[in-house]
């Protein structure tokens, strides 16, 4: 699957506008007039459409750079809420081409097949994400319970000044460290081993804290997601007090889509 990744604008020094690119969509998608965009103010958006497929898109000011949080959030939000209803490619938050024109022509007709099949390919099909993160004090009573070297040490640094215990508290941390990303490892193949019968395919995310215990994304049919429910729910019984889990979704099929630079 194929989905363009973030595009630059490249017209010139004098121009003040660019047009913002969420997602590549069938052609029949329709936008409503609240809907707004990206910006401040809010753009508002348009469909550019090219054959089979359209581009969801907004004017978006070149002066003032975006990231803020809501404008993540609106990215998010309109693609999301899109893909309850319709296959999505997601453009990368901050995708911005010089004009419209460059958008049917560099995006939708230089890459029309792609797109398309992508698209064919993702029909009926919506991401969620399991997350997990272990509770600090049960995770620490548990790598301390399972390991005598790390519980020695704990009783050593306990209650002596810091500067001269430094070398023990690294060695601790260390052990402590290892510990949970083996717990995380387990947890996560206990995950995938439930989800297995349950999902047309599963990508193991990048932890993002130290504490995580599971961060996977799994691509489901709509006959699949009562399975998911079920999975998460069982999960967070068995872990409860342990981890701390979370189902996100329905979202646009963010892990599941090989970006590619328009013209690339």
């Amino acid at each position: 699957m194929a989905a363009p990744s973030r595009a630059s604008h490249t017209s010139g020094d004098q121009q003040q506008t660019g047009i913002y690119v969420y997602g590549i969509f069938p052609a029949d998608i329709e936008v409503t007039a609240e809907q707004r965009g990206v910006g401040d103010p809010p753009g508002t958006l348009q469909v550019i459409r090219g054959g089979d497929l359209a581009a969801l898109v907004s004017e978006v000011g070149l002066a003032r750079p975006l990231g803020s949080p809501e404008d993540l959030r609106t990215h998010q939000d309109l693609l999301d809420s899109s893909a309850a209803d319709m296959p999505v490619l997601p453009m990368r938050f901050g995708a911005v081409l010089a004009s419209e024109d460059a958008v049917a022509d560099e995006l939708l007709r230089d890459h029309q097949d792609e797109f398309a099949q992508a698209l064919s390919e993702l029909e009926g099909l919506t991401e969620y994400v399991v997350r997990g993160r272990y509770v600090e004090q049960a995770i620490l009573d548990e790598v301390l319970s399972e390991n005598r070297q790390a519980a020695r040490l704990r009783e050593q640094i306990r209650n002596t000044d810091a500067d001269a215990t430094r070398d023990a508290r690294i060695q601790l941390g260390e052990i402590i460290s290892d510990a949970i990303t083996a717990k995380r490892e387990e947890d996560t193949r206990v995950l995938g081993e439930r989800m297995a019968d349950h999902c047309v395919a599963s990508v193991v995310r990048e932890a993002t804290h130290e504490r995580d215990a599971v961060n996977v994304a799994f691509l489901l049919d709509a006959s699949q997601e009562k399975d998911l429910e079920r999975v998460t729910e069982d999960l967070a019984k068995a872990w409860a007090g342990r981890v701390e889990v979370r189902l996100l979704g329905p979202m646009a099929a963010y892990d599941f889509v090989r970006t590619t630079a328009p013209g690339g």
